[in-house]
């Protein structure tokens, strides 16, 4: 066998190998949605659709890779986590999204759940307050077509006032209590959802519905959340 055909031998190995794996993660994607969500109550369509296309894989560190579909949180750096698909599942589904919907989301980590959300709604506003995250999220983001995905580096206490007002609000950090800046910027009919509670006691993921400039709070059931991190 000559140089060219041994070339060209390497290629196709290479290229088979990357279709396996490809293929692969799609199973561990299906597996995902039907034990982890379907069989604990997730359905709704658009969230069910936008787990099973959204490649999670891509969005936590490589050695971590082969736990990327598992049922379970998985570190990113900096002290922060991807959460457990079954929570973002939750949580997207809570904010009872529509394809016309603008979302904020405090806090980017990895981008994956940005990703989640850009895949149901027409633009997500996201901001992560760890500069080497925000950056690395927005690369990825950007190589993966999510272009309705915009990152901002930036204290996600306040929001994203000139993005505002959003139809929904995603929180994904732990919060001592509701933001006001955050209920400032949500539509009258629209929905948040975030993890509350005192740093030293339980968190609640608490839904937020804000009617005619007041809100209703409703507990959802204890989580656990890396701490809501502010500029000092």
């Amino acid at each position: 066998m000559n140089y060219r055909s041994l070339f060209i031998y390497g290629l196709t190995l290479c290229f088979t190998s990357v279709l396996i794996a490809q293929n692969d993660q799609v199973i561990n994607r299906e597996q995902m949605v039907k034990t982890q969500l379907e069989a604990r109550g997730i359905k709704d369509p658009l969230t069910l659709y936008s787990m099973l296309n959204v490649p999670r894989h891509e969005f936590v560190p490589k050695n971590l890779v082969e736990h990327a579909y598992k049922d379970g949180a998985l570190p990113i750096g900096s002290g922060q986590t991807i959460s457990q698909p079954y929570i973002v599942a939750f949580m997207t589904q809570t904010l009872k999204l529509k394809s016309t919907d603008k979302v904020l989301e405090i806090g980017t980590g990895s981008g994956y759940q940005a990703a989640v959300l850009g895949k149901i709604v027409d633009s997500v506003f996201t901001v992560e307050i760890i500069k080497d995250l925000a950056l690395s999220a927005k690369s990825r983001l950007k190589n993966l077509g999510f272009d309705n995905v915009i990152v901002k580096w930036g204290d996600g206490y306040h929001g994203w006032p000139e993005k505002a007002s959003f139809d929904a609000i995603m929180v994904t950090a732990g919060a001592e209590s509701i933001p006001q800046p955050l209920v400032d910027q949500l539509k009258n009919g629209g929905h948040m959802v975030i993890p509350v509670g005192p740093s030293d006691n339980v968190t609640y993921l608490v839904s937020v519905f804000k009617k005619k400039d007041r809100i209703i709070t409703k507990n959802l059931f204890p989580v656990r959340f890396v701490p809501f991190t502010r500029k000092q």
